[in-house]
């Protein structure tokens, strides 16, 4: 895997904040505490965790217009930040939680590969200091996060599976996936497709083997930036 680092308490107003770093990905997390939640569960009692996904203009080698001044977001936008927040959602113990929401935001400050992945490893990161300080302040009496989350791509380049790909080795990859798991190593979320080349079953369980690999080393890096 590419060298991981994970910086917390990097902005000054967020309940919850860090800068994930996975080789040249990096992606500013942080996490709002709101007293409210979505229309569909309120008197539920249930809480509420999303997410909002979006890259900085130059993020990429070449400038990308701002999705607000196009007036709207794009499919990949949407459907990344959807991915964020159920994802999150599966480690979360929603009645505990209490009925409250809370957003993570992830801003791509610069992309090379895997940047979904980034974003769900991070975010657990914001969420989690963000639930410590509920927790601090009496708000919440047991802690709602029952399991990490943690998220990594595999793919099988130039004939290998490979672990974290980045952008090059994303882009040539015959075969690519993301996976995104808890820190007890239950499926979330499996996300692979053949991209030119089909793949067995037998190569699908060893990029899965690579992806737990990944996981443990990702969750070891949460569990010790955040004291957990």
């Amino acid at each position: 895997m590419r060298p991981v680092s994970i910086e917390t308490g990097v902005t000054k107003h967020a309940e919850g904040s860090c800068l994930i770093k996975i080789g040249d990905t990096h992606v500013l997390c942080t996490a709002t505490i709101e007293p409210r939640v979505p229309p569909f569960i309120k008197g539920s009692g249930l809480g509420w965790v999303t997410a909002e996904y979006g890259m900085l203009p130059r993020s990429t080698t070449s400038r990308m217009r701002r999705e607000a001044a196009m007036g709207k977001q794009g499919g990949r936008t949407v459907e990344i930040q959807r991915l964020i927040g159920r994802s999150l959602r599966a480690g979360v113990d929603r009645v505990a939680l209490g009925e409250r929401q809370i957003t993570i935001d992830c801003d791509v400050i610069q992309a090379d590969g895997g940047t979904r992945c980034a974003s769900i490893t991070g975010g657990w990161v914001a969420l989690r200091l963000a639930v410590d300080k509920l927790m601090k302040t009496g708000d919440v009496t047991s802690n709602p996060l029952v399991d990490p989350v943690a998220a990594i791509s595999c793919g099988i380049y130039a004939g290998q599976p490979i672990l974290d790909l980045d952008y090059p080795e994303d882009s040539e990859a015959g075969v690519d996936g993301n996976f995104i798991m808890t820190g007890t190593k239950k499926l979330i979320e499996v996300q692979m497709s053949a991209e030119g080349a089909t793949y067995s079953r037998a190569q699908m369980n060893e990029l899965l083997d690579l992806a737990e690999k990944g996981i443990d080393e990702l969750v070891a890096i949460q569990k010790e930036v955040t004291g957990a």
